[in-house]
């Protein structure tokens, strides 16, 4: 295969006394969508975050195109093309969606001391880069809390990739959502994979996973529990590595075959 756009090999962090990784491996190809998957606790957001740079490997190596990197701050890994979209979004409702989309990287124009933010042509932008995805914002100065959930996700993952994210991670992006608005999501998240990106997809619905994914790898208490390829893991399968096989068939006994 080429080499992985991003490869975190052998990822240990520890805080104080406490391992919240201990040897975990994966690989990000272009043009593929890699699940994480685990149940609560199993390090997932811990992992990501070693990837956007929010915390420092205590063990281990990170490959950006197949050369050693060392992030010691988020603004570093998204200078890098690592982008990550969190569950919060880091979105202002009140504020409009232009100014969301643009937020920290406002377009000036103007002659100091008098310049200012160029409104129309992020207008603009935030207009063409939301009908790309299907979504008709007729007014982009209208508050993004007026948006639903399945539209600000795509706006969040939409002003990453506009910004020119090469790697992104998404954090639950379908947890808090609907039929109609996950479907959104994640018809949008294959639309940045056939773009070229390499997408890390944070999860524990299993059937969200399937729906996108290329590979699929379970976490469970910081450890990684293998990696499979689609096509060569069941749901039910990637169910039982995430919450435990054993774990079920003894509560399913206990409670008289009802699990």
């Amino acid at each position: 295969m080429t080499t992985p756009i991003l490869e975190m090999r052998d990822i240990e962090k520890h805080f104080g006394s406490v391992v919240a990784l201990a040897g975990v491996s994966i690989s990000i190809h272009a043009g593929e969508v890699h699940c994480l998957l685990g149940d609560n606790g199993a390090g997932k957001s811990t992992f990501i975050k070693t990837m956007a740079g929010v915390h420092r490997l205590t063990r281990g190596e990170m490959l950006l195109n197949g050369q050693p990197v060392h992030f010691t701050s988020p603004r570093q890994a998204l200078d890098a093309g690592i982008a990550t979209v969190y569950q919060d979004l880091a979105m202002i409702p009140l504020m409009s969606v232009t100014r969301n989309f643009f937020m920290g990287r406002e377009p000036v124009k103007g002659i100091w001391p008098f310049r200012f933010m160029d409104m129309g042509f992020c207008d603009r932008v935030t207009r063409e880069e939301m009908q790309r995805i299907g979504i008709d914002v007729r007014d982009p100065g209208q508050a993004v809390g007026t948006l639903s959930g399945g539209e600000r996700q795509c706006v969040a993952i939409s002003r990453a990739v506009y910004f020119g994210a090469k790697v992104l991670i998404l954090d639950e992006p379908t947890s808090a959502l609907g039929v109609r608005q996950t479907s959104m999501v994640l018809k949008y998240i294959d639309m940045v994979r056939k773009r070229g990106l390499g997408v890390v997809f944070i999860t524990h619905n299993v059937r969200h996973a399937l729906a996108v994914g290329d590979r699929f790898t379970v976490l469970n208490r910081g450890r990684t529990l293998g990696t499979a390829a689609r096509g060569q893991i069941t749901a039910d399968e990637l169910q039982n590595l995430m919450a435990g096989g054993k774990e079920l068939a003894d509560l399913s006994a206990e409670l008289g075959g009802t699990v």
